[in-house]
């Protein structure tokens, strides 16, 4: 599964709404333009970015191809998107070195009553350290 290509393909509104109605009625290309009041070359297109991410499949009518959606791409999405938010953020531990200077103001974890000197360096300077400490440090200086 391309996360990337999924996210892409349903990132279009047309393709999005295509996804919708395809998800209550299986609809052929025909159905689908008169339904979208687009041209069925621009739903071919459409249709086209939505198989090549794997979200849907195809079964032939006669001379119409008609389309469903495969369910289980959107639920392997929905499971990696909610394993996504579920990521729970670290307190950046700078002794470790592994704080990037972009985030050295939110090193310090809120539970921490002190910081050490390392730390305050790592995070506040050692030009400025008279400075107050910025959001939830408990830091005192001395």
């Amino acid at each position: 599964m391309d996360k990337t290509l999924i996210l892409k393909a349903i990132a279009d509104e047309t393709r999005m709404n295509i996804l919708t109605m395809l998800l209550r009625h299986n609809y052929c290309v025909r159905a689908l333009a008169k339904q979208l009041k687009i041209s069925e070359a621009a739903v071919s297109q459409h249709l086209k970015i939505l198989r090549e991410a794997g979200l849907l499949t195809g079964e032939k009518r006669g001379y119409y191809m008609h389309y469903d959606v495969n369910r289980e791409v959107l639920h392997m999405l929905a499971k990696e998107i909610d394993a996504l938010a579920e990521i729970q953020r670290e307190a950046c531990q700078p002794e470790d070195g592994e704080c990037p200077k972009k985030v050295q103001v939110k090193c310090h974890s809120h539970h921490k009553e002190e910081c050490s000197d390392l730390v305050k360096e790592f995070c506040h300077g050692h030009e400025h350290p008279e400075q107050a400490h910025i959001g939830p440090c408990k830091c005192h200086h001395s």
